[in-house]
């Protein structure tokens, strides 16, 4: 049998080639993805970077710590609270303590262009000493109108358009705009910008202690602060060794950016891995059955059923084994330049790599060879369960013909599918704007309708080949019946266009019908004519600019803070909630809430406004909650919003996020008033603190863009190396279906078809396919949005439904190309020889 089996992979040579080149490229992605989703389980070790010198740092905890009945549970305080003064006093009796301040400015040559400058972080001079930074040019700052910025190597000459010292620039500070002289430089760090005030004018600036250096003994620092705390609540951090990175700004963002890479990669591996297997299965099940006389031919020799299957699993482990090896050689090649790309295009932190992790190959390797068998088992078990002649007679027709096993498999996925989209649409319709769910959803229903692909590729067959069937001549009547009989063919050829336009419309389609649609939200729900937003995700916009727009006259300002209020639900979840701290009175002129029970302007002290998602939600309700400080209180439930698109969070009052800037003015004008005269004056006041005006057009398209560059480079990733290897896929799957038609092809010639006639005729069918494959992608696709679209009209949404046209066709349109071309080349090939030569090949 082995003689046998070697005999025939080296009469079908371009079949096992076929299955070899796709199953090694999906290996090869599997293993890729693979290697640098394994990157991002870890984050690099760091030690602490801003207080790398100070021997002791003393801070307010920026955790929130509940003890629930299965253990400890944390979340990051939203405005951690200020170091209390008794405990700065009690520290420097035991020795030199230095004052760290912490607070947002901006800062431009005097003379440049318009607008909010750098962003930066301000600081007194006097706790650089405890910092990497030092002078690298000038002095320290002495006076208030001095400061020392921090500049990158590559701007400290002029012409690369840094500051130096001895220019004068405008410094926007939480008090206002005033212009500065640079007096001395530091080198820049990569995590902040810094600029230095003298102690006094940062004091000024900033009274409060965010962070104390201390020059000490470590347990005698610890003994000080618990007598000074005791008894008041006040959470206070001592910091030692490497520890003290607990006190450098974002100390997390290393695992908060794999994070976001890790749910990006996560995201395409899954994909990859199931456009792998799907092809893969396929273009083995279809090698499989081109066979089919082969195996009949076998079964009439005397050979048994047992012995066809052998074969066929023998020559499955004889390709899959190589194909999955060479596989695991390309992934390991591809994921370094994959992730050099996410690097460059600052999707993943300039630091992510590739590790030496070997767990992602083997992981590869079997999953190939599993596949490679699981894509003959049926085909093989089909093929040799028959009679002889039964054989012979079905090898030459497709009959479309399904066993119950798989109408059955058919049915349990399609239901799947369905029955989720409805179970969601019942119970959580927001599950469904979620990529987990409109990611997999897909997938069920192309391998549902893929199962369904015998029965549903006829009657596509002859709608899509109506018109051309009717045309004069003879090409489209032929064209049809070739798709139409060849039905196994037809059907694994139009897989992979079928996966690329139904995951390709599915993603496309439902994200941007998500931004649009949160973009509409945010649109109906602000009534302000101006928003201005600080920059950055802990920006503030200076008290002047504030003042200034709150005595415009006709203009309803409404000031709010960001902020956010933490809960426990089901006495074990630490669930951590977006909010903003609000006037109520303020805030209902210049917005329109989606409020389902209750009222906003009942908003006070002690009160709260939830959404729906809580679980507590009923009005009157009190709910115990942690604010944005750490601190403890119970809040009365005065009105619940409706869930929307997740971003209707919750509303405090600013008595409760005392530690939290105003970062946001919303300004609309009054009824009766000079709109002209509100428009200059708050520009002018935006002028005069270097603040950015927005009117709410502006402010909608800047802050809920349609496609993000995050999301655009997310689903390039994702779409990109799927689509890549259906393209593929596509074309390796035709050289195989057309080279193992020679003899068709050679019959037509003798009957008196001319070469151009033939190759039209390929090419026709090869178009016929793809439109079949488009077809059920189309209807794949359709079901998800028609999905999405009623769990938006259940959130109270309204928002159209986009469909990515232009996306859409492009990709159409390129497997058409391919196809025709992949299919056109080898028939081209097989009719340069003389016709008697390949008349009855498949003999």
């Amino acid at each position: 049998m082995l003689r046998l089996t070697l005999q025939g992979m080296r009469a079908r040579w371009v079949t096992f080639t076929g299955s070899f080149v796709a199953l090694a490229l999906g290996v090869g992605l599997i293993a890729a993805t693979g290697l640098a989703l394994a990157a991002t389980f870890q984050a690099p070790h760091r030690g602490p970077e801003r207080f790398a010198a100070a021997p002791v740092v003393v801070r307010a905890t920026d955790t929130l710590r509940v003890s629930t009945p299965i253990g400890e549970r944390t979340q990051r305080l939203a405005d951690p609270r200020a170091v209390p003064a008794e405990v700065a006093a009690e520290l420097a009796r035991l020795g030199r303590t230095v004052e760290d301040r912490t607070f947002p400015v901006s800062y431009a040559s005097v003379g440049g262009e318009d607008g909010e400058g750098a962003a930066a972080a301000g600081h007194p001079w006097s706790v650089a000493a405890a910092t990497p930074y030092r002078l690298t040019d000038g002095r320290a700052p002495r006076t208030s109108g001095e400061v020392v910025v921090a500049v990158a190597a590559r701007e400290r000459d002029r012409s690369g358009g840094g500051v130096a010292v001895g220019d004068r620039v405008r410094v926007v500070t939480p008090a206002g705009v005033d212009s500065r002289t640079v007096v001395g430089t530091v080198a820049a760090t990569d995590f902040e910008t810094a600029v230095f005030f003298t102690d006094a004018e940062a004091a000024q600036l900033s009274p409060r202690i965010d962070a104390l250096v201390v020059h000490a003994d470590a347990t005698a620092v610890r003994k000080a602060v618990q007598n000074a705390v005791r008894g008041t609540g006040s959470g206070i951090d001592v910091l030692t060794g490497d520890e003290r990175r607990r006190a450098d700004p974002d100390p997390d963002r290393d695992s908060e950016a794999l994070v976001a890479v890790n749910a990006l990669l996560g995201t395409a591996a899954g994909i990859t891995c199931f456009v792998s297997v799907f092809v893969v299965a396929s273009t083995f099940a279809f090698a499989v059955a081109q066979r089919r006389r082969e195996f009949g031919l076998l079964r009439t020799a005397g050979a048994t059923a047992r012995q066809i299957r052998r074969t066929v699993f023998a020559e499955a482990v004889l390709v899959a084994v190589p194909a999955s090896a060479a596989g695991c050689l390309l992934g390991a090649v591809g994921a370094p330049p994959l992730a050099a790309w996410m690097v460059d295009s600052g999707v993943a932190p300039s630091w992510f790599a590739i590790g030496d992790q070997t767990w992602p190959l083997h992981t590869a390797f079997w999953t190939g060879l599993c596949v490679a068998m699981a894509g003959v088992l049926t085909s093989s078990w089909r093929a040799g369960r028959i009679k002889p002649t039964e054989a012979l007679r079905e090898a030459a027709l497709d009959n479309g013909t399904m066993p119950p096993s798989r109408w059955l498999l058919g049915a349990l996925l399609l239901l799947a599918g369905l029955g989720l989209l409805v179970w969601s649409l019942a119970t959580d319709p927001g599950e469904a704007l979620k990529r987990k769910t409109y990611i997999t959803r897909p997938m069920l229903l192309i391998v549902g309708f893929a199962l369904y692909a015998p029965v549903l590729v006829p009657p596509l067959v002859r709608l899509v080949t109506w018109l051309p069937a009717r045309l004069p001549g003879a090409t489209g009547l032929l064209a049809r019946e070739n798709a139409a009989t060849g039905v196994r063919r037809t059907a694994a050829v139009a897989a992979p266009v079928l996966i690329t336009v139904a995951l390709a419309a599915s993603l496309l389609g439902t994200t941007a019908t998500i931004n649009e649609a949160k973009a509409a939200e945010a649109a109906a729900q602000t009534t302000a004519d101006y928003v201005v937003a600080a920059p950055g995700d802990k920006g503030a916009l200076p008290a002047p600019f504030v003042t200034r727009a709150r005595s415009i006259p006709g203009a309803a300002v409404s000031a709010s803070r960001s902020t956010a209020v933490t809960v426990l639900e089901e006495g074990v979840a630490l669930v951590r909630s977006e909010a903003r701290a609000v006037d109520p009175a303020a805030l209902a002129a210049v917005s329109r809430l989606p409020v389902a029970s209750g009222r906003v302007a009942d908003l006070d002290d002690g009160g709260i406004v939830v959404n729906e998602e809580w679980l507590t939600r009923t009005v009157g309700q009190r709910v115990r909650v942690w604010l944005g400080d750490g601190r403890e209180v119970t809040l009365r439930i005065v009105a619940v919003l409706r869930t929307g698109t997740g971003g209707n969070g919750v509303y405090v009052t600013p008595r409760n996020a005392p530690g939290a800037p105003v970062d946001r003015v919303d300004v609309a004008v009054r009824d009766g008033a000079d709109a002209s005269a509100v428009d200059a004056a708050l520009r002018e006041a935006g002028t005069a603190t270097r603040t950015t005006v927005l009117t709410k057009d502006e402010w909608l398209a800047r802050s809920h863009p349609r496609s993000s560059e995050s999301t655009r480079l997310g689903l390039l990733l994702i779409l990109g190396i799927a689509l890549l290897y259906t393209g593929i896929a596509l074309a390796n799957t035709l050289v195989m279906a057309t080279s193992d038609r020679v003899g068709d092809l050679a019959v037509l010639r003798l009957t008196g078809a001319t070469k151009p006639q033939v190759l039209r005729l390929v090419a026709a069918e090869a178009l016929v396919v793809v439109a079949v494959g488009s077809l059920l992608g189309a209807a794949v696709a359709g079901l998800n949005l028609l999905g999405l679209r009623g769990a938006l009209a259940l959130l109270s949404v309204r928002s159209p439904l986009v469909v990515p046209w232009g996306g859409l066709g492009a990709m159409v349109a390129a497997s058409a190309v391919l196809a025709v071309v992949a299919a056109v080349v080898p028939a081209l090939t097989a009719l340069r020889a003389r016709p008697v030569e390949h008349a009855g090949t498949r003999e």
